[in-house]
């Protein structure tokens, strides 16, 4: 692809193409796909390391999805699974890391956060159900903490979403499958004096295979007013989703083998929760031969109720369900400018770039519940924070083999916590700051011509995740009383790895990479209890393969192996172990999707999870499965489509997630066997095989 430019260092030329919002330098979900020429010679693409990459609607249009948050999967090693209901953010992992509801993985969509601080259920909750997969242009993933522009959360790695500018045509899709199933998704844009206006609806509901009908209502709602591209233009989007629920948490897996309950049983009768997310957001890009500039601010308003009972009835047998609430409003924004140097200044590209995000929360509480009433008040507080950053990237192509990029970021937080409730919390709270320097390194060298056009790259880098406010200011453990510790406000994450990039044959992309990551503490805040829980530091290593086939116009196959090690530094007091539990050591994706413009299109996915611990010692073990979905579609003619996915094809019996904890059964309690509570294996199985009919009006 030859590319006309001022320039003639391979650098500027692959700059250019990246900025030019033309074309993409990363058109596949584990390398760059397409090859620039500035005259001299070709380039792989413009990565700094091996595990980023770009997924594009095209890609994500025939994969079968059980949940909105799923298209996350399309990072490579990336695991979405859920505990409870359809309405609470999702469980995922990554990395070696459970990054529980994303307390390690950063989220924007169209610039706006998506993890939340100081959250009433856990740091950082990733709740992505607002998501409409059929109005996503582009995933854009890095893993690590090698980029200066990510802030908090970003040590397993970030993602970045965009939603589209404009639709080829308005559409109507109506779905409906098992177990009351339904959704309607239309949406639809029109230009108005040279500006594009696109809207969408989104309703949608769902029992679930659950003996308690989950009852799920959500409503999305989507306005975006643009010009030009995400490179060269402006958006204004509006968004309003909110939904309610009843959920099924996870339980004893007792409880099931002994016939107290169903599989698809619940311990708690009135589980669930409702939550909604409305935000007001704007962008702008500017690019030209000298350099780029871009903003964009955001106002988030945001709110939860979470009911949910995971120890059963250790309390007695009016159950141990409670209420996390968090109501708050979200503002911000991001500012950069991106110098074009020239061959001069070794054709470097220098961007600074500033953040700035506040979250007033007006109260973040937890609360004793019985059928959704609250009977006490744990804790209740008001949390105003505040995040700053600042960094410095410079990308420098030193020869036509050589190319560095050394980023440097700083960040500040301050917070301000005061105590509302809470017969042992009033205690708690105050005024906590803290900051971190962090240093990012990246070499890339290449393409040579090895296994077609190769790339090494090596990357290091510094970063980290926030604490909860609540666990920094404690003074008394809000239970009891007792006094506790505090926490430290940032926790640091030191990661490096070497990988490389390759393209073996025509139309097949790979990629391999080694990596590890020390993290300075697991520390977690316990959202049920109301508190921050050590769990000391730990090291992880891994190494991950990822191919991108394309045989043929039109067919796209995708394979992948992740391979990881979690360990604590410190064995555990208690039993001597040194397992992170829920680090899953093995995952592996096997995906294809056919769409030749026929009558006939579909895809298919294969994923594993492997057996990982449950507990430090590891002698507790979840049960390794495979899951495959199915998508198959029909097109009648241009404007009518049928599709039909099948989840859980071959109707696995497995489970979502495990866990190892205390809990106890109605009938437990009821016989004074539970005592303080039964230590064993919590679960949450898969939903039984699905089969979901569409039907899609294309006007």
């Amino acid at each position: 692809m030859p590319v006309k430019s001022f320039r003639t260092s391979p650098l500027t030329a692959a700059l250019l193409l990246a900025f030019s919002g033309s074309t993409q330098a990363a058109g596949v979900p584990t390398l760059q796909e397409v090859t620039v020429s500035s005259g001299q010679q070709n380039l792989i693409g413009v990565a700094d390391s091996a595990t980023e990459g770009t997924v594009t609607a095209k890609q994500l249009a025939n994969r079968p999805l059980l949940r909105p948050a799923e298209v996350l999967e399309t990072v490579p090693g990336m695991i979405v699974t859920q505990h409870s209901g359809d309405g609470k953010a999702n469980q995922y992992f990554l990395r070696g890391f459970n990054l529980d509801h994303g307390s390690d993985f950063s989220t924007h969509v169209m610039g706006m956060p998506a993890n939340m601080v100081t959250h009433g259920h856990g740091q950082g909750y990733m709740d992505l159900n607002f998501l409409i997969p059929e109005l996503i242009s582009s995933v854009k993933y890095r893993k690590g903490v090698y980029a200066a522009d990510d802030g908090d959360f970003a040590t397993a790695g970030s993602a970045r979403i965009d939603y589209q500018r404009s639709l080829a045509s308005p559409f109507v899709d109506m779905s409906i499958g098992r177990n009351g199933f339904r959704r309607l998704v239309t949406a639809g844009s029109s230009e108005m004096a040279g500006h594009q206006l696109l809207g969408a609806l989104e309703l949608a509901g769902n029992d679930g295979p659950w003996d308690q009908p989950e009852n799920l209502k959500k409503t999305n709602i989507v306005l975006r007013l643009s010009n030009g591209t995400t490179n060269n233009g402006y958006a204004v989007t509006a968004m309003a989703y909110k939904a309610d629920w009843r959920a099924t948490e996870h339980v004893p897996e007792r409880a099931i083998q002994s016939g107290e309950i169903g599989r698809y049983g619940a311990l708690s009768a009135n589980d669930g929760g409702k939550t909604h997310r409305y935000s007001l957001s704007g962008e702008w890009a500017r690019t030209g031969e000298e350099g780029a500039t871009r903003a964009n601010v955001y106002l988030i308003d945001y709110g939860l109720n979470l009911f949910s009972a995971p120890s059963g009835y250790i309390n007695g047998l009016n159950g141990d369900q409670h209420e996390q609430a968090d109501e708050r409003r979200i503002w911000g924004g991001q500012a950069s400018r991106s110098w074009f140097l020239g061959p001069q200044f070794k054709d470097s590209e220098i961007t600074a770039g500033v953040s700035l995000r506040q979250d007033r929360i007006s109260h973040v509480g937890l609360y004793s519940t019985e059928n959704r009433q609250r009977t006490n008040t744990v804790r209740e507080d008001r949390i105003n924070e505040t995040a700053l950053g600042f960094y410095l990237e410079a990308r420098s192509q030193w020869t036509p083999w050589l190319r560095s990029n050394i980023g440097l970021r700083r960040d500040e937080i301050r917070a301000q916590a005061s105590a509302l409730g809470g017969a042992n919390n009033m205690s708690n709270g105050g005024d906590i700051s803290a900051g971190q320097t962090s240093p990012k390194l990246g070499i890339t060298i290449g393409p040579f011509n090895l296994l077609g056009a190769t790339e090494f790259y090596a990357n290091w880098g510094n970063g980290f995740h926030s604490n909860d406010v609540r666990g920094a200011t404690a003074r008394t453990n809000p239970q009891d009383g007792s006094a506790t510790m505090a926490v430290p406000l940032l926790v640091k994450a030191r990661g490096s790895e070497i990988g490389m990039r390759a393209a073996p044959l025509r139309g097949w992309h790979t990629s391999l990479s080694l990596w590890q990551m020390d993290l300075a503490s697991e520390l977690v805040f316990i959202g049920d209890e109301g508190i921050t829980e050590p769990k000391g530091a730990s090291q992880r290593h891994g190494i991950e393969w990822s191919n991108y086939i394309v045989p043929t116009d039109g067919l796209i196959i995708d394979a992948d192996l992740a391979l990881s090690e979690a360990r604590f530094k410190t064995a555990n007091a208690d039993n001597g172990g040194r397992h992170v539990p829920n680090a899953i050591p093995l995952t592996a994706s096997l995906g294809l999707t056919a769409d030749q413009g026929g009558r006939y299109f579909g895809g298919l996915r294969l994923r594993y999870i492997g057996a990982y611990a449950l507990e430090e010692t590891a002698h507790e073990k979840s049960t390794a499965f495979w899951m495959t979905n199915l998508k198959a579609g029909y097109r009648y003619d241009r404007q009518l489509q049928f599709t039909l996915d099948v989840l859980n094809l071959f109707d696995k019996k497995a489970n979502d997630i495990e866990y190892w904890g205390g809990a106890c059964t109605r009938s437990e309690a009821a016989n004074g066997s539970c005592g303080g509570g039964i230590d064993g294996r919590l679960v949450h199985p898969i939903e039984p095989r699905t089969l979901r009919l569409g039907m899609r009006f294309t006007f």
